[in-house]
Protein backbone atom coordinates (compact mmCIF):
# COMPACT_ATOMS: atom_id res chain seq x y z
CA UNK A 1 0.00 0.00 0.00
CA UNK A 2 1.27 3.48 -0.83
CA UNK A 3 -0.41 6.51 0.76
CA UNK A 4 -1.63 5.90 4.31
CA UNK A 5 -4.86 7.27 5.81
CA UNK A 6 -4.38 9.79 8.60
CA UNK A 7 -6.87 8.07 10.92
CA UNK A 8 -8.38 4.60 10.65
CA UNK A 9 -11.40 3.22 12.53
CA UNK A 10 -11.04 -0.51 13.20
CA UNK A 11 -14.02 -2.47 14.52
CA UNK A 12 -13.52 -5.77 16.28
CA UNK A 13 -10.19 -4.34 17.44
CA UNK A 14 -9.96 -6.21 20.74
CA UNK A 15 -8.54 -9.37 19.13
CA UNK A 16 -7.86 -11.29 15.93
CA UNK A 17 -7.92 -9.52 12.57
CA UNK A 18 -9.00 -6.21 14.08
CA UNK A 19 -6.12 -5.98 16.54
CA UNK A 20 -3.61 -6.90 13.83
CA UNK A 21 -5.01 -4.36 11.36
CA UNK A 22 -4.70 -1.70 14.06
CA UNK A 23 -1.06 -2.64 14.66
CA UNK A 24 -0.21 -2.57 10.96
CA UNK A 25 -1.82 0.80 10.30
CA UNK A 26 -0.16 2.28 13.40
CA UNK A 27 3.21 0.94 12.22
CA UNK A 28 2.61 2.81 8.95
CA UNK A 29 1.98 6.07 10.79
CA UNK A 30 -1.83 6.22 10.92
CA UNK A 31 -3.74 7.14 14.06
CA UNK A 32 -6.23 4.42 14.94
CA UNK A 33 -9.65 4.34 16.58
CA UNK A 34 -10.11 0.99 18.32
CA UNK A 35 -13.73 -0.13 18.51
CA UNK A 36 -15.07 -3.20 20.35
CA UNK A 37 -17.03 -4.09 23.46
CA UNK A 38 -14.13 -4.90 25.81
CA UNK A 39 -12.68 -1.61 27.02
CA UNK A 40 -9.82 -3.22 28.98
CA UNK A 41 -8.45 -4.93 25.88
CA UNK A 42 -8.80 -1.80 23.80
CA UNK A 43 -6.97 0.28 26.38
CA UNK A 44 -4.16 -2.29 26.59
CA UNK A 45 -3.75 -2.30 22.80
CA UNK A 46 -3.93 1.50 22.64
CA UNK A 47 -1.16 1.75 25.20
CA UNK A 48 1.03 -0.62 23.19
CA UNK A 49 0.47 1.27 19.96
CA UNK A 50 1.24 4.66 21.50
CA UNK A 51 4.53 3.53 23.05
CA UNK A 52 6.38 4.60 19.91
CA UNK A 53 5.11 8.15 20.30
CA UNK A 54 4.44 8.31 16.55
CA UNK A 55 0.68 7.77 16.55
CA UNK A 56 -2.41 8.22 18.66
CA UNK A 57 -4.71 5.34 19.48
CA UNK A 58 -8.24 5.98 20.71
CA UNK A 59 -10.06 3.13 22.50
CA UNK A 60 -13.84 3.49 22.20
CA UNK A 61 -15.94 0.75 23.79
CA UNK A 62 -19.14 0.28 21.78
CA UNK A 63 -21.44 -2.72 21.44
CA UNK A 64 -22.30 -2.80 17.75
CA UNK A 65 -25.08 -5.32 18.42
CA UNK A 66 -27.16 -2.52 19.94
CA UNK A 67 -29.31 -0.30 17.72
CA UNK A 68 -27.94 3.23 17.66
CA UNK A 69 -24.38 2.07 18.32
CA UNK A 70 -23.03 3.71 15.18
CA UNK A 71 -24.65 7.02 16.15
CA UNK A 72 -22.94 6.77 19.53
CA UNK A 73 -19.61 6.04 17.86
CA UNK A 74 -19.95 8.94 15.43
CA UNK A 75 -20.82 11.26 18.34
CA UNK A 76 -17.69 10.12 20.16
CA UNK A 77 -15.55 10.76 17.08
CA UNK A 78 -17.01 14.25 16.78
CA UNK A 79 -16.37 15.03 20.46
CA UNK A 80 -12.73 14.00 20.01
CA UNK A 81 -12.41 16.07 16.84
CA UNK A 82 -11.57 13.01 14.73
CA UNK A 83 -12.29 12.83 10.99
CA UNK A 84 -11.28 9.32 9.95
CA UNK A 85 -10.40 8.61 6.34
CA UNK A 86 -9.95 4.88 6.86
CA UNK A 87 -12.27 2.11 8.02
CA UNK A 88 -11.71 -1.59 8.62
CA UNK A 89 -14.88 -3.49 9.52
CA UNK A 90 -13.76 -6.68 11.28
CA UNK A 91 -16.53 -7.05 13.86
CA UNK A 92 -18.79 -10.03 13.22
CA UNK A 93 -19.90 -13.41 14.49
CA UNK A 94 -21.73 -16.55 13.40
CA UNK A 95 -24.63 -18.75 14.53
CA UNK A 96 -24.39 -22.52 14.26
CA UNK A 97 -27.24 -24.92 13.49
CA UNK A 98 -30.50 -24.91 11.54
CA UNK A 99 -31.84 -21.42 10.93
CA UNK A 100 -35.30 -22.39 12.21
CA UNK A 101 -33.81 -23.31 15.59
CA UNK A 102 -31.73 -20.17 16.07
CA UNK A 103 -32.35 -17.99 19.10
CA UNK A 104 -34.29 -14.91 17.92
CA UNK A 105 -32.13 -12.52 19.93
CA UNK A 106 -28.95 -13.98 18.40
CA UNK A 107 -30.45 -13.67 14.91
CA UNK A 108 -31.21 -9.99 15.51
CA UNK A 109 -27.75 -9.37 16.97
CA UNK A 110 -25.99 -11.07 14.05
CA UNK A 111 -27.84 -8.98 11.49
CA UNK A 112 -27.18 -5.85 13.55
CA UNK A 113 -23.40 -6.47 13.78
CA UNK A 114 -22.61 -8.19 10.48
CA UNK A 115 -24.94 -6.16 8.27
CA UNK A 116 -26.58 -3.11 9.82
CA UNK A 117 -23.69 -1.61 11.81
CA UNK A 118 -21.22 -2.35 9.02
CA UNK A 119 -23.50 -0.68 6.48
CA UNK A 120 -24.18 2.37 8.62
CA UNK A 121 -20.54 2.91 9.51
CA UNK A 122 -19.42 2.43 5.91
CA UNK A 123 -22.04 4.93 4.74
CA UNK A 124 -21.15 7.52 7.37
CA UNK A 125 -17.38 7.40 6.79
CA UNK A 126 -17.31 6.81 3.04
CA UNK A 127 -17.49 10.50 2.05
CA UNK A 128 -14.29 11.29 3.96
CA UNK A 129 -12.64 8.12 2.63
CA UNK A 130 -13.44 9.16 -0.94
CA UNK A 131 -12.39 12.78 -0.42
CA UNK A 132 -9.10 11.98 1.30
CA UNK A 133 -6.96 10.93 -1.63
CA UNK A 134 -5.46 8.24 0.59
CA UNK A 135 -8.66 6.75 2.00
CA UNK A 136 -9.11 3.05 2.71
CA UNK A 137 -12.16 0.86 3.26
CA UNK A 138 -11.73 -2.80 4.15
CA UNK A 139 -14.83 -4.86 4.84
CA UNK A 140 -14.10 -8.36 6.11
CA UNK A 141 -16.37 -10.86 4.40
CA UNK A 142 -15.51 -14.58 4.17
CA UNK A 143 -15.12 -17.46 1.75
CA UNK A 144 -18.62 -18.31 3.03
CA UNK A 145 -19.80 -15.30 1.02
CA UNK A 146 -19.68 -17.20 -2.28
CA UNK A 147 -22.36 -19.85 -1.68
CA UNK A 148 -25.31 -20.66 0.58
CA UNK A 149 -24.22 -22.91 3.45
CA UNK A 150 -26.77 -24.95 5.43
CA UNK A 151 -26.22 -24.93 9.21
CA UNK A 152 -24.48 -21.55 9.05
CA UNK A 153 -27.03 -20.03 6.68
CA UNK A 154 -27.37 -16.58 8.23
CA UNK A 155 -23.63 -16.08 8.62
CA UNK A 156 -22.97 -17.01 4.99
CA UNK A 157 -25.81 -14.77 3.82
CA UNK A 158 -24.52 -11.82 5.86
CA UNK A 159 -21.05 -12.21 4.38
CA UNK A 160 -22.46 -12.45 0.85
CA UNK A 161 -24.11 -9.10 1.51
CA UNK A 162 -20.82 -7.61 2.74
CA UNK A 163 -18.96 -8.86 -0.31
CA UNK A 164 -21.41 -7.62 -2.92
CA UNK A 165 -21.92 -4.25 -1.22
CA UNK A 166 -18.19 -3.66 -1.06
CA UNK A 167 -17.61 -4.74 -4.65
CA UNK A 168 -20.23 -2.25 -5.84
CA UNK A 169 -18.66 0.54 -3.76
CA UNK A 170 -15.28 -0.31 -5.32
CA UNK A 171 -16.73 0.33 -8.77
CA UNK A 172 -18.43 3.54 -7.65
CA UNK A 173 -15.19 4.80 -6.09
CA UNK A 174 -13.08 4.46 -9.24
CA UNK A 175 -11.13 7.61 -9.92
CA UNK A 176 -11.34 8.86 -6.33
CA UNK A 177 -8.00 7.43 -5.23
CA UNK A 178 -9.66 5.52 -2.41
CA UNK A 179 -8.74 1.86 -1.92
CA UNK A 180 -11.79 -0.37 -1.38
CA UNK A 181 -11.49 -4.05 -0.49
CA UNK A 182 -13.78 -6.98 0.27
CA UNK A 183 -11.49 -9.31 2.22
CA UNK A 184 -12.51 -12.98 2.17
CA UNK A 185 -10.47 -15.15 4.52
CA UNK A 186 -11.10 -18.80 5.12
CA UNK A 187 -11.24 -20.21 8.65
CA UNK A 188 -8.65 -18.69 10.97
CA UNK A 189 -7.70 -19.42 14.57
CA UNK A 190 -9.07 -16.25 16.09
CA UNK A 191 -11.66 -15.96 18.88
CA UNK A 192 -14.37 -16.41 16.24
CA UNK A 193 -14.68 -20.16 16.87
CA UNK A 194 -15.07 -19.71 20.61
CA UNK A 195 -17.73 -17.04 20.10
CA UNK A 196 -19.60 -19.24 17.63
CA UNK A 197 -19.37 -22.23 19.96
CA UNK A 198 -18.77 -24.61 17.08
CA UNK A 199 -16.15 -25.99 14.72
CA UNK A 200 -18.74 -26.08 11.93
CA UNK A 201 -17.32 -22.84 10.54
CA UNK A 202 -14.00 -24.58 9.98
CA UNK A 203 -14.63 -25.21 6.28
CA UNK A 204 -11.72 -24.70 3.92
CA UNK A 205 -8.02 -23.98 4.14
CA UNK A 206 -6.96 -22.68 7.56
CA UNK A 207 -5.17 -19.32 7.35
CA UNK A 208 -3.33 -17.32 9.99
CA UNK A 209 -4.14 -13.80 11.09
CA UNK A 210 -0.84 -12.59 9.65
CA UNK A 211 -1.60 -14.23 6.28
CA UNK A 212 -4.99 -12.53 6.16
CA UNK A 213 -3.69 -9.06 7.00
CA UNK A 214 -0.68 -9.48 4.69
CA UNK A 215 -3.07 -10.37 1.86
CA UNK A 216 -5.21 -7.33 2.61
CA UNK A 217 -2.32 -4.88 2.42
CA UNK A 218 -1.06 -6.52 -0.76
CA UNK A 219 -4.51 -6.18 -2.32
CA UNK A 220 -4.75 -2.53 -1.27
CA UNK A 221 -1.42 -1.89 -2.97
CA UNK A 222 -2.62 -3.53 -6.20
CA UNK A 223 -6.21 -2.35 -6.61
CA UNK A 224 -6.14 -3.05 -10.33
CA UNK A 225 -6.51 -6.72 -9.44
CA UNK A 226 -10.11 -6.08 -8.40
CA UNK A 227 -12.23 -5.42 -5.33
CA UNK A 228 -12.02 -8.84 -3.67
CA UNK A 229 -9.18 -10.83 -2.15
CA UNK A 230 -9.68 -14.46 -1.13
CA UNK A 231 -6.99 -15.66 1.28
CA UNK A 232 -5.60 -19.14 0.60
CA UNK A 233 -5.38 -20.73 -2.85
CA UNK A 234 -7.55 -23.71 -1.92
CA UNK A 235 -10.13 -21.32 -0.52
CA UNK A 236 -10.10 -19.43 -3.84
CA UNK A 237 -10.78 -22.63 -5.76
CA UNK A 238 -13.56 -23.59 -3.35
CA UNK A 239 -15.13 -20.11 -3.51
CA UNK A 240 -15.33 -20.08 -7.30
CA UNK A 241 -16.70 -23.59 -7.78
CA UNK A 242 -20.35 -22.56 -7.09
CA UNK A 243 -20.16 -20.27 -10.12
CA UNK A 244 -19.77 -23.21 -12.47
CA UNK A 245 -21.99 -25.85 -10.84
CA UNK A 246 -25.78 -25.87 -10.33
CA UNK A 247 -27.06 -24.46 -7.05
CA UNK A 248 -28.53 -27.82 -6.03
CA UNK A 249 -25.14 -29.44 -6.43
CA UNK A 250 -23.37 -26.66 -4.52
CA UNK A 251 -25.87 -26.97 -1.68
CA UNK A 252 -25.36 -30.72 -1.51
CA UNK A 253 -21.62 -30.19 -1.17
CA UNK A 254 -21.81 -27.49 1.48
CA UNK A 255 -24.45 -29.46 3.43
CA UNK A 256 -22.05 -32.39 3.48
CA UNK A 257 -19.21 -30.21 4.76
CA UNK A 258 -21.23 -28.79 7.67
CA UNK A 259 -23.25 -31.83 8.75
CA UNK A 260 -22.86 -33.16 12.31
Amino acid sequence: MHAVPSCVVVTGASSGFGAEFARRFAQRGADVVLVARRRDRLEELASQLQDSGRVRAYPIAVDLAKPGAVDDLMDELAVRGLRPDGLVNCAGFGIDGPFADADPARVTSLVQVNVTALTELTHRLLPSILASGSGVLVNVASTAAFQPIPQIALYAASKAYVRTLTEAIWQEAKGSGARILALCPGPSRTEFFAAAGSERFNVGQMVSTDEVVDAAFDALAHQGAGPTRIVGWRNAVQAHLPRIVPTRAALAVTAGLTKD
